[in-house]
């Protein structure tokens, strides 16, 4: 009943690239397979078709009308651009700037996921991705000792989110700025560990918690 309503961000993503692409901007529209079925003028059954099987091979016509659907470009929803750095396009007509709130800039912090993370070093400073979460109105992220985002606690530190739409030329950031310190405490790692929303995609042992205690959030967002 819920699949008809509105789409559950917790739905399980297929295993296929397209599949997995055409779920995740789905999702990220917030629409059901039958919202985007009755943009792309398609059977919903033919989309979750799509969506589950792996070697499905739609026509250039089909993907062309659920990159439409999707607000997307085809390249993008094919996984083209995968290795592209974002936002090589012109700026869109009539561009929007506008400073985000702090309520704002909470809200799109607390969607978790990877953000960049500005740590200084013995060469200058050097930026990194980290695999973050925020639990109790502070940054947390998981790292091993010796790797580069364990360089962060002890200092001021800079952390930034931000997602691009190019098909669009339009898209957001939020930086925050604060004192990292190193989780030292044993009770307190195990409560960020249970109360995590993610895992490092790097894998391997990284038990050394990091918390970002922030004294400045700003964000600003492009529309068209």
């Amino acid at each position: 009943m819920a699949e008809q309503t509105h789409a559950s961000a917790t739905e399980r993503l297929p295993s296929g690239d397209l599949g997995r692409r055409l779920a995740a901007r789905r999702l990220q529209l917030g629409l059901t397979h039958e919202e985007t079925a009755a943009r792309a003028d398609m059977d919903p059954g033919y989309l979750r078709h799509l969506e589950q099987h792996s070697d499905a091979a739609p026509s250039r016509a089909a993907l062309l009308k659920l990159a439409a659907a999707l607000e997307t470009t085809l390249s993008a929803l094919t996984g083209g651009d995968a290795d592209l750095p974002p936002g090589p396009g012109q700026a869109g007509h009539d561009p929007q700037f506008t400073e985000l709130s702090r309520t704002e800039c909470g809200d799109l912090l607390s969607t978790h996921g990877v953000g960049r993370l500005a740590v200084p070093t013995a060469s200058g400073p050097v930026i990194v991705p980290v695999n973050y979460s925020v639990i109790d109105g502070t940054i947390v992220f998981r790292t091993a000792r010796g790797a580069t985002p364990a360089l962060a606690a002890g200092c001021s530190v800079a952390f930034e989110i931000d997602r691009i739409d190019a098909a669009f030329s339009q898209g957001w950031s939020v930086l925050v700025r604060g004192r990292a310190r190193l989780v030292t405490d044993v009770h307190e790692a195990n409560r960020l560990a249970a109360r995590a929303h993610s895992t490092p995609w790097a894998g391997g042992r990284r038990d050394m918690w990091v918390r970002i205690d922030p004294y400045s959030v700003t964000g600003r967002r492009i529309t068209v």
